[in-house]
């Protein structure tokens, strides 16, 4: 008996998918457009540009910029190269970018020069200077020992980087042959992906996984009924594994075409789905309320649309879940983390409406489910509340660097602790309640709020600082800084913002806050964050009132 699913690369699905769908139209974004065939010579030049500057198989390329063809052509490109991609969030800014460099051990980094109003090619040489002082393929930093190059995409460029179109120019270098070799020196089992999700530890965690990925995007665009017939619109960040899984790997694998913009804008999305008959489309409650209220719904053309994933199942995204079955398509709900394999729940195409709107769905073929008691560790009653607890073939390597953090969250059976809270029913259906963990969810953007504060501390007129949840009806939750001043200190929303702007990311940074004397304590002397959730609400609510 072989594997009941047949392992594959990342990298060898560009050229088969290229002689497979060949002419046929692949992606789509602003006025380009390509065929399946155009973008595997695209992917190819890519890959032979980055082979072109030394980038050796095991190396870590942080991908450091927004929605566009390029980002898919270098993840291609990496995959079949042997690297490991490093995709982070575009939103973080000098202290995520500054940690994530140096914990991943990257030799490269890829971004843009600006993108809008973000000028990126600042922050970096804010952050490295020493750049200047470089040749381009010989960085040297003390800050970031392993750091070797850094590429830039746009028409700015400075001393010590590498331009990115200058490389694809030479990119012919590199003989067939060359990338032949290198894409069938990758093993299945390599590590491919290393992904930063924030944790409980105060920093950003690295998720290694390798190529079985294509396990859970294949089981989803069967779940999910995905043929070449279909046209997705994704506006979800690549560099999100939402995005990524869903619109990177899946449409690539089944033949679809891709609709891609830069970034999500509700009027631009409906036109979209009109405009280019878009059949399947995926978010969280964030899009689906944007989409369902915005003025211009009512008069598109949504006829086209088929399905898509939105992850319900938490009580405040019930409501946006049921209007977007009346208004849009029936979506299929799920559940799923980086850590996992992203979305390992799924429900069906013809799940009852309660089921999609109020549940998380069935495992994916490979997966378990158990819902424990956090405390004795043996697992409740059918649908009564407990932790959630996921084993599969797609469970992470690890977290890079940091072994007690994966033994904690990985036990010796297999089972991924994942510190949410969940029901199954007696039929093996899931519900996803919300954290055990005091992650906050703002607009389908994990925030670590640990990280917020060992942030905040440093702000001279804060003594202690704790960050919670508040309700917000577009982005589900917001932070809000509950904090305790220094004597004869005075603090506000502004000061909060300055003190905050350009190093956190914009979602991480309180849009509330709320001045304590003290906080609510156990007896045994811990904060009772429960209870500061329920006063910081009231305060807002009383502001709103």
């Amino acid at each position: 008996m072989g594997d009941w699913f047949e392992k594959h690369t990342i990298g060898n699905l560009v050229q088969d998918a290229a002689n497979r769908f060949d002419s046929r139209e692949a992606l789509v974004f602003n006025d380009e457009r390509w065929t399946f065939k155009e973008f595997q010579e695209d992917v190819s030049r890519a890959a032979k540009a980055l082979i072109s500057v030394g980038i050796k198989p095991g190396e870590k390329i942080t991908l450091w910029m927004p929605n566009c063809p390029e980002w898919l052509h270098i993840f291609f490109a990496a995959a079949q190269i042997g690297a490991i991609l490093v995709p982070i969030n575009t939103r973080l800014r000098t202290s995520d970018l500054q940690y994530v460099l140096q914990q991943s051990d990257s030799t490269t980094l890829i971004t843009k020069d600006h993108s809008g109003p973000v000028n990126y090619l600042n922050m970096v040489t804010e952050i490295y200077p020493e750049i200047l002082q470089n040749n381009p393929q010989e960085q040297l930093s003390e800050s970031f020992p392993e750091l070797k190059r850094i590429i830039i995409l746009g028409r700015e460029q400075t001393q010590g980087t590498l331009d990115y179109q200058d490389m694809i120019s030479q990119s012919a270098s590199i003989s067939d042959q060359e990338l032949l070799k290198r894409l069938d020196s990758v093993s299945p089992d390599d590590t491919a992906l290393l992904m930063y999700t924030s944790g409980t530890t105060g920093f950003p965690k690295g998720v290694m996984h390798n190529h079985n990925i294509l396990r859970v995007t294949t089981d989803s665009i069967n779940r999910m009924g995905m043929t070449p017939n279909d046209i997705v619109l994704m506006y979800l960040p690549l560099f999100h594994a939402f995005g990524l899984y869903e619109g990177a790997l899946m449409f690539i694998q089944a033949g679809s075409k891709m609709i891609l913009t830069e970034m999500f804008d509700p009027e631009q999305a409906l036109r979209l789905i009109e405009q280019e008959k878009i059949t399947m489309l995926h978010g969280f409650d964030t899009h689906f309320y944007d989409l369902t209220n915005h003025p211009n719904c009512s008069t598109t053309n949504r006829s086209s649309l088929r399905t898509g994933l939105f992850a319900s199942g938490m009580a405040s995204s019930v409501p946006v879940a049921e209007q977007a079955q009346r208004l849009l398509c029936p979506t299929i709900t799920g559940w799923g983390m980086t850590e996992c394999g992203v979305g390992v729940g799924m429900s069906f195409l013809d799940s009852p409406f309660e089921d999609r709107c109020a549940g998380s769905g069935y495992p994916l073929p490979g997966y378990e489910f158990k819902v424990i008691n956090p405390e004795t560790g043996l697992s409740v009653p059918p649908n009564s509340q407990g932790e959630l607890c996921v084993r599969g073939y797609a469970i992470m390597e690890g977290y890079y660097k940091k072994p007690q953090e994966t033994a904690e969250a990985v036990d010796q059976n297999g089972w991924l602790h994942t510190g949410d809270v969940a029901t199954l029913r007696e039929d093996g259906y899931l519900r996803f309640f919300g954290r055990y963990k005091d992650m906050l969810k703002v607009g389908g953007e994990n925030v670590d709020p640990i990280e917020v504060e060992a942030f905040l501390i440093n702000h001279p007129s804060i003594k202690q600082v704790q960050i919670v949840g508040v309700p917000d009806p577009r982005l589900s939750e917001t932070p809000c800084a509950c904090v305790i001043l220094e004597e004869g200190h005075q603090l506000n929303q502004i000061d909060i913002d300055s003190f905050c702007r350009g190093k956190l990311a914009s979602f991480k940074i309180p849009n509330n806050v709320l001045i304590l004397q003290d906080f609510p304590m156990t007896s045994s002397g811990k904060i009772q964050k429960f209870v500061l959730r329920e006063i910081a609400q009231e305060h807002i609510s009383s502001l709103n009132y």
